[in-house]
């Protein structure tokens, strides 16, 4: 293969060289300090794996193993961990001895959270099983369920959210979100029985609060009235209040930071809703007129045929 003329490459990169000028957003000159994604994504998968111990990484957990297993996984994790929030710390602070002593405190904090996520995890886990008689058991659920896999690691982010670590919470919540198809913002508070049923399409905005035995089919959105504002916005509350017990069928929006669905409600499909409802109400959507009409074809003359009223389409306008 002919290579390009030398001076069509000088040209190149003298263009791309300027642009790395006036663009210095968007460049990392000193990478080796950059926070490694697919360090981000290992540290995903290793905390599945001592989470659900048994169930992913491809070894045999014997029973007289359990502590080794644990040792050898927190020891990899402290290290991956604490050298990853160090990368993310020093993007706002500048001092290292503050950003090694508090990488290392963040991650100790983090990882004494893993025995009450795990008990969180089990009653989600409970919540998928009794709410899907599809499921043949819990460790379907475990295994292939994208909802369990993104509330695992939307929880695991809020837990480093609300130690103010930066830029990995949100790394860890939108790789879960490439892979199920759910956006889930790490600073949503969530309570225990989550259940997000199919899931795709649904999003959960960041000072979203769902309370306990919360259920959510795919497409809801849990948003904001408008981002207009900017970021005079941060901090401010901007999405709903989803209190105990709620159901929330496919499709259904709710916006804004004022609005409280109270306990009990179920909010049917495609209701929009940007205000609050009291507990124990039934919000639905007028149903739509269907118009039926009799469908007509040819027979072999070309002759039209009406069909019988039993062979109706069914259109929904």
């Amino acid at each position: 293969m002919a290579r390009p003329p030398e001076e069509n490459i000088h040209s190149l990169v003298s263009l791309m060289v300027e642009s790395y000028r006036e663009e210095p957003d968007i460049i990392k000159i000193e990478t080796n300090k950059q926070i490694n994604k697919a360090i981000v994504v290992d540290i995903i998968e290793d905390l599945r794996c001592l989470i659900f111990a048994g169930f992913f990484g491809g070894k045999r957990l014997r029973e007289d193993g359990v502590e080794y297993f644990v040792g050898e996984l927190l020891e990899n994790l402290i290290y991956n961990i604490e050298r990853q929030i160090r990368r993310a710390l020093r993007t706002r602070i500048h001092d290292e001895q503050k950003v090694a002593a508090d990488a290392k405190h963040a991650t100790r904090a983090f990882l004494e959270t893993l025995p009450e996520i795990r008990r969180l995890l089990a009653m989600d886990v409970d919540a998928s099983f009794d709410g899907d008689p599809a499921a043949s058991g819990k460790d379907e659920i475990i295994l292939s369920y994208p909802g369990i896999y993104a509330i695992m690691v939307s929880r695991l982010a809020h837990e480093l959210y609300l130690l103010d670590v930066p830029l990995i919470p949100r790394m860890m919540t939108e790789h879960a979100h490439g892979l199920t198809g759910i956006d889930i913002h790490p600073g949503a508070a969530i309570g225990h029985h989550f259940f997000l049923d199919h899931g795709t399409g649904i999003v959960v905005g960041e000072t979203t609060v769902i309370g306990n035995y919360v259920k959510i089919y795919q497409g809801v959105t849990l948003g904001a009235h408008s981002t207009r504002g900017g970021r005079q916005l941060n901090g401010v509350k901007r999405h709903p209040t989803i209190e105990d017990h709620v159901t929330i069928y496919s499709g259904a929006s709710i916006f804004g930071g004022d609005t409280v669905i109270g306990e009990g409600v179920v909010i049917g499909s495609n209701a929009f809703i940007t205000k609050s409802v009291p507990e124990k109400t039934r919000v639905s959507v007028k149903d739509p007129e269907l118009q039926f009409k009799a469908d007509e074809s040819r027979d072999d003359k070309g002759q039209s045929v009406e069909f019988k009223q039993d062979e109706f389409w069914y259109y929904v306008i």
